[in-house]
């Protein structure tokens, strides 16, 4: 929660060693109550036993920042949405002229249509106050259009500038660079190995064997906005990247569905993404 995180980083510059715990698990709470000692308590015996998450994200860095921007250009876009389904929702009971006025625009050329509209400094009537909101959120939606693209300006640079080698991962574009760094961090080094980093991600497959049976099961956990940035990756990459194509044909030749075979490439693409993300290790070039 964004009050930990300021905790953190003020613990941290005071010198003090700080760790993170994950909640408190529902069998404990059932048994034990809810109260802050309770809680204190629980947090450290699960550090004294060695199964805390580890370091907490430093927060001082780039992955900060294009975290914290895109926090703001996600506000921006979504805000543009409402307005722009608002602006149609009031044409559809616009008067019959206007609607004809209008008829045919879509997205750019409507708004640009919307604001050039003549409107009455004081509505007297349905029409002109229909006109004026119109008018009004057209408006709202060039400006946030603006915003969002300024935005995207400085997550772009920032990404290309602070992690060249995860830019330079074939289907990695600005927004979904951004999410993986904030994923991960600015201190790299909290995240120890692909299988960590894969963790985090949650593509990594959880144990689900008994007796004789061995098999694995989908890892519902993780980052899912990190998860959703990997999906994202892999669809542009089975759409253009011949390597990733060749695989996916042949592992659903052997007879495996596409949603397995999507979760291996996942866990593919998690190892070439931690490597690029750590400049100091020897980086790993992944086929799929």
């Amino acid at each position: 929660m964004p009050e930990h995180r300021g905790l953190a980083r003020y613990l941290r510059a005071e010198g003090i060693a700080v760790t993170e715990v994950g909640r408190p698990k529902r069998q404990r709470r059932a048994r034990y109550g809810k109260s802050d000692d309770t809680d204190a308590a629980g947090a450290a015996a699960i550090v004294l036993a060695g199964e805390a998450l580890g370091d907490p994200k430093s927060a001082d860095g780039a992955a900060e920042m294009v975290r914290v921007l895109r926090v703001a250009r996600t506000s921006a876009v979504r805000a543009r949405a409402k307005a722009y389904t608002a602006l149609q929702d009031l044409l559809v009971t616009a008067p019959a002229a206007l609607r004809e006025q209008l008829a045919g625009l879509y997205k750019k050329r409507l708004i640009q249509a919307c604001k050039q509209l003549s409107e009455s400094e004081t509505p007297s009537s349905p029409t002109d106050a229909i006109t004026m909101a119109i008018k009004s959120l057209a408006a709202r939606c060039e400006q946030l259009d603006v915003e969002a693209a300024r935005l995207k300006h400085h997550i772009d640079t920032i990404t290309a500038t602070a992690a060249p080698q995860l830019r330079a991962v074939y289907g990695v574009g600005p927004d979904t660079a951004a999410t993986l760094l904030a994923a991960i961090g600015d201190n790299h080094d909290r995240i120890t190995s692909d299988g960590a980093f894969a963790k985090l991600c949650g593509v990594s497959p959880l144990q689900a064997s008994s007796g004789k049976t061995v098999r694995h099961r989908l890892n519902r956990g993780g980052n899912r906005d990190a998860n959703r940035a990997l999906h994202v990756i892999l669809v542009v990459r089975l759409r253009r990247h011949q390597p990733t194509r060749d695989y996916m044909a042949r592992r659903l030749a052997e007879g495996k569905t596409k949603n397995e075979v999507m979760r291996c490439l996942k866990r593919y693409l998690a190892r070439e993404i931690f490597h690029a993300l750590q400049p100091s290790r020897k980086a790993t070039k992944i086929v799929a």
